[in-house]
């Protein structure tokens, strides 16, 4: 019996002699072949904004987020979830990744970690709760690992999406929604990590990026919940300061030291004429969003 080929298997007859080419054309074959991970990733637009309806939702009831993924995918989701912290001052569980073989398989190919079924549904067993979401990224959509811990949130009562590019896969099919980005066969036949990990990154730093401006971590076009812990974060917490409060740096820099480093505390003492123990509580009152306070 012959077993259906999911799209990420196929040969791409444009690249067909690839080693054949010349260096120069090599190059710009395997660069032009990803413009259409971005338009993949565009076509899925209106489900990806159900996504992040829902998981806005229940971030804002302390609810929490996962990434599970194997192999390229799951780098792909433990890197986004890593900046959140820095980005937009979320604490570490707020959005979490796990990947099949754990940290290891960050820097070491564990390949066969993507075949533990039993691996995955136990992460969820371990770290998920009714109240949180889930997103499964498997480009195939056929690593166990990621669907059977699908399937184990879905009845734990988690919201579950399956971000895969093959629409009839088992992770697709497991998940309450299914983000399917049609990136089609790759330059290199099978390797993921190309077009297709390029639109999971895509649509992944959509999604968390537009659920941390629902929640209220951005005002205007500006990460106003920036951790300022390097040299850098702080003169851009310093620009922020004086842009929002409209003070000389000097004011800028004495707001942040009484507001502990926090744009959004320093911004709302000066604009409220209040210190810092009643700026952050009038912001935990309005859900931290400083809009409604400006």
């Amino acid at each position: 019996m012959t077993h259906r080929l999911p799209p990420t298997e196929a040969e791409n007859p444009q690249s067909a002699g690839l080693d054949l080419l010349a260096t120069p054309a090599l190059v710009e074959l395997l660069i032009a072949d990803q413009r259409s991970a971005v338009d993949a990733a565009l076509a899925q637009t209106l489900v990806v904004a159900r996504a992040v309806d829902e998981i806005a939702r229940r971030l804002s009831r302390g609810g929490r987020l996962h990434y599970v993924g194997a192999g390229s995918s799951g780098r792909i989701a433990t890197l986004d979830a890593s900046e959140m912290p820095p980005t937009f001052g979320t604490a570490p569980e707020m959005v979490r990744a796990h990947i099949a073989g754990g940290a290891t398989a960050l820097t070491s190919a564990l390949e066969g970690a993507e075949d533990d079924a039993s691996a995955g549904d136990l992460t969820m067993v371990e770290w998920v709760r009714p109240d949180d979401a889930v997103i499964g990224i498997s480009a195939s959509g056929t690593a166990a690992f990621v669907v059977a811990a699908i399937t184990r949130a879905r009845t734990i009562g988690a919201y579950t999406i399956a971000l895969t590019v093959d629409a009839q896969s088992a992770l697709a099919r497991a998940a309450e929604l299914a983000i399917v980005p049609p990136t089609g066969a790759e330059v290199l036949a099978g390797s993921t990590r190309l077009k297709a990990g390029t639109a999971q990154k895509v649509v992944l730093n959509a999604i968390s990026t537009a659920v941390m401006v629902r929640l209220g971590k951005v005002y205007d076009n500006l990460m106003i919940d920036v951790v300022a812990n390097n040299r850098k974060l702080r003169d851009r917490a310093l620009r922020l300061v004086v842009r929002l409060a409209q003070v000389n740096e000097e004011r800028a820099e004495e707001l942040l030291a009484r507001a502990g480093g926090s744009v959004k505390i320093a911004v709302v003492m000066e604009f409220r004429g209040i210190d810092a123990t009643q700026a952050r509580a009038l912001l935990e009152r309005n859900e931290g969003a400083l809009r409604r306070l400006l």
